[in-house]
């Protein structure tokens, strides 16, 4: 028998005649409705010509205050293959009246030629985390043929970008989105086109733009607007606006799957117990079946993403074996709960302190829910740096002052706030009858990230110190756990 009789056998798929390259020029300006100038072909996209790297396909997009057109020569110095550009260049490019929109169309190209599983995801607080967490499960699953968004790229340019990356090649696909306006989680969607859409939670962040809890809500149940049909609808059973988001979803004609504590969930918790070296072990029913896993991350709210990482792997056809594994393996994410062991003298004697690093967002729920794990955390003192949390609107002094709560219950030995938005916060743990609570904390009040570093530096830090720094991403806090950071041990 020859012995490439096998291998001339085998059978084709339609993953082979998909080409290797990402994106080629012909096939560019046929998705965008431009003009190829040159023959070329890009292994990615970019949109900042400081991440360009070689084979990249640079988009010049203008803003308010920037043309990207003005970084040309920087993209071809960093290895750019091409541009896509409004006006004539040297260099191979794409030639459109609109960048902007050109990469939308690329990102809608993306979406169509691919046979790929998709799964969008949304919430309040937990997006980047859960979005994560479906991808580390089906990425394994699948052996390296998944796809997502990176970082936060969850907006009207970070989506498209996320599609217009995809490879043909790809079997699943997670993209975040996000929205802080009425309206633009419907034109988001309708460029993913989801499978499976995930809503992780409701909390009143960017209640300012949109007035209510209610309309936080709607808001986040546009992404069911743009499920493909026989889609999933993943919904949280333990939120007071359960009801909503399933009317929202009912309306589109597609299944709804719930998770939670609830005991009409789909996906229920019933039991989680603290894991050896931290995290949770977690026994949840599926329904037909029951499984156990364990949760890496600390802390209620991790418990709850887990179930709706399991719901979503599940409804996109993914493996919950991988699913576990990914959960038991996460590891918290730069400014959402990475943990570094930093140099710290004196104290306990061990030399080192813990700086919890949540530096990128907060609201009232992941602030409540952070300081709880803050509570739980063992340590000798208990710091924590807190940022201003922004988009609140006339209701943020009632949220900043609610904050005493959960501080106080959480044991924290020293409070550095920063900006003025935490004033009330500051006067209500200056009340003398704060302590009923719990100890009452020493406070620091700092104007921005320079001042809270000095007051650190002031109240001294320990070995066996907890330092959780928190805040909104416009305060500056990642400057704090920077800075910090360089105290490795």
């Amino acid at each position: 028998m020859n012995a490439l009789a096998p291998i001339i056998a085998w059978p084709e798929l339609f993953e082979d005649q998909l080409g290797l390259a990402l994106w080629d020029a012909v096939e560019i300006a046929r998705a965008v409705g431009g003009v190829a100038v040159g023959q070329f072909q890009v292994s990615g996209v970019e949109i900042d010509s400081r991440d360009v790297v070689p084979g990249d396909l640079f988009f010049a997009l203008k803003g308010e205050a920037m043309d990207g057109y003005r970084f040309v020569a920087s993209a071809f110095a960093r290895g750019a293959a091409a541009v896509v550009v409004d006006r004539p260049v040297d260099g191979p490019h794409i030639l459109v009246s609109d960048t902007s929109s050109a990469l939308v169309k690329l990102a809608k190209a993306a979406r169509s030629r691919t046979s790929a599983r998709i799964v969008g995801v949304t919430g309040s607080v937990g997006k980047t985390g859960v979005k994560e967490a479906i991808f580390a499960a089906l990425d394994r699953s699948s052996r390296g043929k998944a796809h997502r968004s990176v970082k936060s790229y969850n907006n009207h340019v970070g989506v498209p970008l996320s599609l217009a990356r995809m490879d043909a090649r790809s079997r699943y696909g997670v993209f975040e989105m996000g929205m802080n306006h009425a309206g633009e989680l419907s034109a988001l969607t309708a460029q993913v086109r989801p499978h499976v859409a995930v809503i992780t939670t409701i909390a009143p962040a960017h209640i300012e733009m949109l007035g209510s809890i209610e309309a936080i809500a709607d808001a986040k149940a546009e992404i069911f607007e743009g499920l493909e049909t026989g889609g999933v609808a993943i919904i949280p059973a333990d939120s007071p606006q359960f009801a909503r988001l399933k009317e929202a979803a009912e309306k589109q004609d597609v299944a709804v799957v719930s998770f939670g504590r609830a005991e009409y969930a789909d996906v229920r918790l019933l039991d989680a117990v603290p894991a050896p070296g931290g995290g949770s072990l977690v026994t949840a029913d599926l329904g037909d079946r029951r499984i156990c896993y364990t949760v890496a991350e600390p802390g209620e709210h991790w418990i709850a993403n887990s179930l709706a990482v399991m719901a979503a792997v599940r409804a996109a056809g993914g493996d919950l074996g991988a699913a576990g594994l990914a959960l038991a393996e996460m590891q918290g994410l730069k400014g959402r709960g990475a943990r570094t062991v930093i140099a710290a003298t004196g104290g306990d004697g061990s030399s080192r302190a813990l700086l919890i690093d949540e530096s990128y967002n907060a609201n009232p729920a992941s602030m409540r829910a952070t300081l709880a794990q803050l509570g739980v955390t063992p340590a000798q003192r208990r710091i924590a740096v807190l940022g201003a949390m922004k988009e609140l609107g006339t209701h943020g002094p009632a949220f900043h002052a609610a904050l005493a709560e959960p501080i106080l219950a959480a044991g924290v030995d020293h409070v550095v706030l920063v900006g003025d938005e935490m004033q009330p916060l500051a006067d209500e743990l200056g009340k003398s009858d704060s302590a009923a609570l719990g100890k009452r904390p020493s406070i620091a009040h700092c104007r921005d990230a320079a001042d809270a570093l000095a007051a650190l530096k002031e109240f001294g830090l320990e070995g066996g110190d907890a330092i959780l720094v928190k805040g909104s991403n416009s305060v500056g806090l990642g400057a704090v756990v920077a800075a910090l950071a360089q105290q490795k041990d």
